[in-house]
């Protein structure tokens, strides 16, 4: 089959031929329709995730189809579309999976970085960690369900009740929590890179209440600041913008360091919180939400040997919305 492989000492994806896989015990092999670049696959690339299994195919918002089901892999059937997200196996027996904490495993597995993923035409994966898409017909729309949709949603739900949320950084995620947020009669308010006036439209487009540069004070008191972009000094900026008591959840799984700032800008109880991973229960409740809320995803499409150009355009911030590769079509 026909993949993008990252090796030792590399910092560019190459395009190989590799055998297709066989799923173990547990496992589905899937055909993969579509599969979303994700900011998480350039901190593998460029060494900001430090532990990556190489020879690796990275990709972790991959949608496709069973093709084959390994034994003790029930509850699938061959040609259903199904989704494969970051987190993609657990022990099942530490004390955060015994007490409904799998996304903090001790000894987990992740989709694209210890585990091969979807840069490929094919894949397998741990049937208890995919997720059924039945009545979701543009795999290519899904894909960044998988992870920007998935783990920004657990920021979502890490916010409370928030009202009045901030958005630090307005990409892949955004726009999808975007979208969710204002189903839910709350008001969004979009901190974009200084100066870049396209994704500030795109915000406002997409129904955030207003939207401007991170170097702005926020026009309101913000009940809860999401922090999409890996950026540690958005962090004492955003409690600058909170009421008391408000909550900076951060939703990265890689920020540059966190600078220094005055403990007045802590006090008055508001908390700093960061999202690890993901729960099969987030996923479960995820999906059929978005589809009640309608919500649509702004791609970018490139041919599964385009990866490199794919994440340069995210590196250099030239997407709005989400990248997709597409390994069996032509983009």
């Amino acid at each position: 089959m026909r993949a993008m492989v990252l090796h030792k000492g590399a910092h560019r994806l190459q395009f190989e031929q590799v055998d297709s896989p066989r799923p173990d015990a547990g496992q589905l092999r899937l055909k993969i329709e579509a599969c979303g670049v994700c900011r998480t696959d350039l901190h593998i690339i460029d060494g900001d995730l430090t532990h990556p299994s190489l020879p690796l195919i990275p990709g972790h918002e991959i949608v496709g189809t069973v093709a084959q089901i390994g034994e003790a892999a029930g509850g699938f059937a061959l040609g259903q579309r199904v989704g494969v997200p970051w987190l993609g196996h657990t022990c099942g027996t530490c004390r955060y999976c015994v007490n409904n904490r799998e996304n903090l495993c001790d000894d987990p597995g992740f989709t694209g970085y210890t585990l091969n993923g979807g840069y490929a035409e094919e894949c397998v994966a741990d049937a208890r960690y995919v997720f059924a898409l039945d009545g979701h017909d543009d795999p290519a729309a899904l894909a960044p369900l998988l992870c920007a949709g998935l783990i920004g949603f657990r920021s979502l739900r890490l916010a409370g009740d928030a009202q009045r949320l901030g958005f630090y950084g307005f990409g892949a995620a955004a726009h999808i929590l975007a979208q969710i947020a204002v189903w839910q009669g709350r008001e969004i308010y979009a901190f974009t890179r200084p100066g870049d006036t396209a994704a500030q439209a795109f915000a406002r487009e997409t129904g955030a209440v207003w939207a401007g540069g991170s170097d702005e004070t926020s026009p309101v008191l913000l009940d809860a600041a999401l922090i999409f972009a890996p950026v540690g000094a958005l962090v004492p900026k955003a409690l600058k913008d909170l009421v008391k008591g408000g909550r900076v959840v951060c939703g990265g799984i890689h920020m540059s360091d966190i600078p220094s700032f005055a403990y007045d800008d802590l006090w008055h109880e508001r908390q700093i919180l960061s999202v690890a991973n993901l729960t099969r229960e987030d996923g479960e409740t995820f999906f059929p939400l978005a589809r009640r809320a309608g919500v649509r995803t702004q791609i970018t499409p490139y041919r599964l040997e385009r990866a490199n150009e794919a994440l340069d355009d995210l590196r250099q911030g030239r997407l709005q919305g989400a990248a997709v590769l597409l390994p069996s079509q032509n983009a």
